[in-house]
């Protein structure tokens, strides 16, 4: 069980500093010879568990899945009513306000969660829904070298992958990665890949679509877009052969057989 300690704030908790405790950790082991180690992150009211069997499945034998659980937390988009959440959400729109305060820490927890494993090994980050979100604000935060609050980001990840998502502070990220030279280098060669259904009714597919946009015209090169006609707020195993050979041709994994 996870719990955070109540905000006296709105949206943001500005009038006090939030709690964050962050929930069970599932790991998925790699069955072969560990090569990356890749993030995943939960949607909304879900919980590492759920995604850590998915990703069992999956014919990746030289990745580590590591599937963190959000804080539960007060969310604004159900009227205050707690769930587990990445960060506090009044809409799902790039036009709603940011909650960075909370982006930041689950932020952080991703890059803590990675910050023990060996250094030959690729890092990545990912997730459904806002738990992509999240990864897409990781990948921010590590293009830029800092954290929204100014903090230094200490993860070095290679890849991140984003299903059903979208990107959080997007009207300031090229603000965010201005006259930093290593943040446009890292940009160049950052690969991301984003997979959005055309039926989506929880997260639009335009805001998929507008998310990678951005993410292309602030400076990465990197992105690959993925449209799936007629796919609803969820996955399918067509989604996940994409990533699956995505992931095994960006982090240079060993031949993986089904």
């Amino acid at each position: 069980m996870s719990f955070a300690a109540p905000s006296l704030g709105s949206v943001g908790g500005r009038s006090s500093r939030r709690a964050f405790e962050f929930g069970r950790t599932y790991v998925v082991r790699p069955k072969g010879k560990h090569q990356a180690t890749i993030v995943w992150l939960h949607g909304l009211g879900d919980n590492g568990s759920s995604w850590s069997q998915l990703l069992e499945t999956l014919p990746l034998t030289n990745i580590k899945w590591i599937c963190p659980t959000a804080p539960t937390q007060p969310i604004s988009i159900f009227g205050g009513f707690p769930s587990t959440a990445w960060f506090d959400v009044g809409e799902i729109s790039e036009d709603a306000p940011d909650d960075l305060e909370g982006l930041d820490a689950s932020a952080a927890h991703v890059a803590n969660l990675l910050s023990t494993e060996p250094a030959d090994i690729k890092l990545g980050v990912g997730g459904f829904s806002m738990g992509a979100a999240t990864a897409l604000y990781s990948v921010s935060c590590f293009t830029a070298g800092k954290y929204g609050n100014g903090n230094a980001y200490p993860a070095n990840i290679s890849a991140a992958v984003g299903l059903s998502g979208w990107l959080p502070c997007s009207k300031t990220l090229s603000n965010k990665l201005q006259g930093i030279h290593e943040a446009t280098r890292r940009a160049q060669s950052f690969p991301v890949l984003l997979c959005h259904g055309k039926g989506d009714d929880v997260v639009p597919y335009k805001s998929g679509e507008k998310s990678s946009k951005c993410l292309s015209s602030t400076g990465f090169g990197d992105v690959t877009f993925k449209a799936y006609n007629g796919l609803g707020h969820y996955t399918i195993p067509e989604e996940m052969d994409e990533v699956c050979a995505w992931l095994t041709s960006k982090l240079g994994l060993e031949g993986n057989t089904a």
